[in-house]
């Protein structure tokens, strides 16, 4: 009969041949930090709607203003997007997002307790720039930690934060107005942020050679994965900042992404800002079903990006579902905005929101295949960036619209041409296989 310590041996033994799989905790870390960055934005689209929010801040029936809260909050997105993705080579992604996510708990910190638009409008542009930081460095995470045959389902994986955040948050943040006041969502938030901060600092590495927890198979089968592709893939001829910016711009593939990635986000910051005083102004829904409503299109969009991410890694193509994606969002919003009943409205919106959410992970995944794993933080913080700056003006756009035409009409059919535009310009890459 075998003694405890000989049992003891064998499972030491047994266990050590199995890999570890420290990569999926990692894709749950950064899922839960996605989901506490969206919850920040959420709550501006909730606070968008609430009237003694507008009142205190002075700007009720003043709509390019309310644009402006967002279009800012863009602008510092998208600024930092480009200029500080560099920190995930300098620093590392994980010191990266850490201080990301301090800057944010500071600027929810500032949005609770002020009584000023200006000041408002600042703690927004501070929160732009912290979660700029953050953005890119979950590509490079993802580059890093997982070989090719898996980016999609992982990048399905966080992307699924950005709807599944605003599915929670929709109802529990109107819910939460309605009891403690539009304040008590900033401080909400602020607690929020303390979690992912734990968990990037305490539990996670730069890379899983630099991971205690990851033993010799599952390190083998990474890097396996990523000397196959580094093959494939032109590589950065330096480790300066501006040679391996060479190298993108001289990639057309890499600017057809960033086109797509423009359009694609006029459409989602439009829809994100608005949605909730279109159905509580224009459609007339109440405090109460305007919450529960607005969740819809983001749980169909958790579907959707969960649904895409698994099926584009078993066909092994990635610009098909992009395009796909585009044109049932354009004809979803297209419908919504014509069609006389409320609820058909919402539901078509809904279903829009969900097929434009379908293309994001296929996108990373596909822009994440087209440059070296050097330029991984650059290339997305460029794509995101560049995109995230541009489509700022699209809020802003929006609420000017309203103002000059008193209805929400011409600026749901500006994101039925920005979906045909996105569309349009991934057919090159679906053409081209």
């Amino acid at each position: 009969m075998p003694s405890t310590e000989t049992i003891k041996a064998h499972v030491e033994i047994t266990s050590s041949l199995r890999p570890s799989r420290q990569r999926i905790l990692l894709i749950v870390i950064l899922l839960v930090t996605m989901m506490v960055a969206f919850f920040d934005r959420v709550n501006i689209s909730i606070l968008a709607a609430n009237d003694t929010f507008l009142r205190d801040m002075g700007i009720k029936g003043h709509p390019v203003q309310i644009g402006l809260m967002m279009t800012l909050f863009l602008l510092g997105y998208g600024t930092a997007n480009v200029c500080f993705s560099p920190l995930g080579d300098l620093l590392g992604p994980r010191k990266a997002i850490c201080i990301a996510i301090s800057l944010w708990a500071v600027a929810m910190f500032v949005g609770g307790i002020t009584a000023s638009f200006a000041v408002m409008i600042a703690a927004r542009l501070l929160l732009g720039l912290g979660e700029g930081i953050h953005h890119p460095m979950q590509s490079k995470y993802i580059k890093k930690w997982f070989p090719p045959q898996e980016r999609g389902r992982a990048n399905a994986v966080w992307n699924i934060g950005t709807s599944l955040a605003p599915a929670i948050a929709m109802p529990l943040f109107t819910w939460n107005i309605a009891e403690f006041g539009w304040r008590s969502n900033f401080f909400v938030c602020l607690v929020l942020s303390l979690i992912p901060l734990y968990l990037l600092w305490f539990h996670t590495a730069d890379s899983p050679r630099e991971s205690k927890k990851v033993n010799a198979l599952e390190l083998q089968y990474i890097e396996e994965g990523l000397a196959k592709e580094a093959k494939v893939v032109e590589k950065a001829s330096s480790d300066l900042f501006w040679e391996n910016i060479k190298v993108l711009v001289k990639n057309y593939r890499f600017w057809l992404m960033i086109v797509f990635y423009v359009a694609d986000m006029c459409v989602f910051w439009g829809m994100f800002s608005w949605l909730p005083s279109y159905l509580k102004s224009a459609r007339g829904f109440t405090w109460t079903q305007m919450g529960m409503l607005s969740s819809l299109p983001f749980i169909l969009a958790v579907l959707c990006k969960a649904g895409a991410g698994w099926l584009s890694d078993r066909v092994g193509r990635y610009a098909p579902f992009c395009f796909g994606s585009m044109l049932i969002s354009a004809a979803c919003t297209y419908f919504g905005a014509i069609v006389h009943s409320n609820i058909a409205s919402a539901l078509l919106l809904s279903v829009g929101m969900g097929a434009l959410a379908a293309g994001t992970p296929p996108a990373f995944t596909l822009l994440q295949g087209l440059v070296p794993v050097r330029t991984v933080s650059v290339a997305a913080g460029s794509m995101n960036g560049i995109a995230s700056a541009v489509s700022a003006a699209s809020p802003l756009l929006i609420g000017f619209l309203i103002s000059v035409t008193g209805s929400y009409a011409g600026g749901l059919f500006f994101m039925v041409g920005s979906s045909l535009l996105a569309a349009a310009v991934i057919s090159v890459l679906v053409i081209q296989k």
